[in-house]
């Protein structure tokens, strides 16, 4: 009899946003998988969680720990796979792992709870429905196309985007006509210095120009594109 595969999140700021259910899972299963343990060991530290195991599990080394956390699945003992913040897989290691442990009918169960792209999209006031998910933009290779194609849907488009990166991003939009979308960047969501700037991707490229420096995590929601401007792109 194999063990449980658990997928939990974990808060993206306030520690308030963790679940019963993940404080529970955590507390009880044999091996935390995460993609820091000196992370993940102060966020447990916290919540007053002391684990039986914690293996890093990163995107440098996620084949190999996939194929070990596989053979501890099969021993019958249970696996809770977690990010450094917010939900694993998405924009987060954890999809070889998954699909691997399907193969070996593992139970997988999914938790409910914190990610970044649901608040700032719903907090936007750009349409919710329908929305596309694009994770983090290509840093080099591949990135023109890739915000060409997503410049190309009819939906609202949310993203991630280093703050070190955001300046380049919008001037990149700019550049491929997209200045006059509507848009909102949501900074720091859950934070004490959470910031939504809402207006045109030209007018937020403007204000944040003016700052000297642009801290913490960010989310990017943009408007999708007008419906005489959604010719088929090639997928990057």
């Amino acid at each position: 009899m194999a063990g449980t595969l658990y997928i939990v999140p974990v808060p993206i700021g306030n520690l308030g946003d963790i679940t019963q259910r993940a404080l529970a899972v955590l507390a009880q299963v044999d091996i935390i998988a995460c993609e820091d343990t000196r992370t993940t060991r102060q966020l447990l530290k916290l919540l007053n969680i002391q684990p039986r195991q914690c293996i890093s599990y990163h995107e440098h080394n996620e084949k190999q720990r996939a194929s070990l956390l596989i053979q501890r699945l099969l021993q019958n003992l249970n696996v809770a796979l977690v990010s450094d913040a917010g939900t694993p897989i998405l924009s987060d290691p954890g999809y070889v792992l998954v699909t691997q442990a399907i193969e070996h009918n593992i139970s997988v169960v999914p938790l409910p709870g914190p990610t970044a792209f649901v608040p700032a999209l719903i907090a936007s006031g750009l349409p919710p429905v329908p929305f596309v998910f694009v994770g983090f933009p290509p840093h080099k290779k591949r990135r023109k196309k890739f915000l060409q194609y997503m410049l190309s849907f009819p939906a609202t488009v949310v993203c991630y985007e280093s703050p070190h990166r955001l300046l380049k991003l919008l001037a990149e939009l700019e550049q491929l006509d997209a200045g006059n979308r509507r848009a909102c960047i949501a900074r720091e969501l859950t934070k004490y210095h959470e910031e939504f700037l809402r207006g045109s991707v030209s007018e937020l490229h403007l204000l944040l120009q003016q700052r000297s420096t642009i801290k913490g995590e960010v989310v990017v929601v943009l408007e999708g594109a007008p419906s005489k401007a959604t010719n088929e792109a090639n997928v990057p």
